[in-house]
């Protein structure tokens, strides 16, 4: 009987790591991975036509059309030159040009 009193005393201390690891986890790594895809979804659903954007690929363009029901921005990469991209592969907004 005192060897099961003291095997379920040694197991508190384990689990309360085990607890604690858990919410170092969430805290450290979780919490700010969802935080972060959420601010890129917003800026997705922000997105209008005359948006400067960068894709995943590293394109920069202006949006010059939006297609809502298939999600597809199409994209003026330079003069006359327009892309079709899916809205998920954007991922920020082009910095402005300092020389003009």
């Amino acid at each position: 009987m005192i060897q099961t009193i003291s095997a379920q005393a040694s197991s508190v201390p384990m689990i309360i790591m085990w607890v604690v690891i858990a919410l170092i986890f969430w805290f450290f790594i979780y919490r700010p991975q969802r935080k972060r895809q959420q601010e890129i979804q917003n800026f997705r659903n922000s997105i209008a036509v005359g948006s400067k954007v960068v894709t995943a690929g590293g394109i920069h363009g202006e949006v010059r059309a939006i297609d809502e029901a298939d999600n597809i921005l199409t994209i003026e990469v330079a003069k006359g030159v327009n892309i079709r991209v899916d809205r998920n592969s954007v991922y920020a907004t082009a910095p402005s040009d300092q020389n003009k």
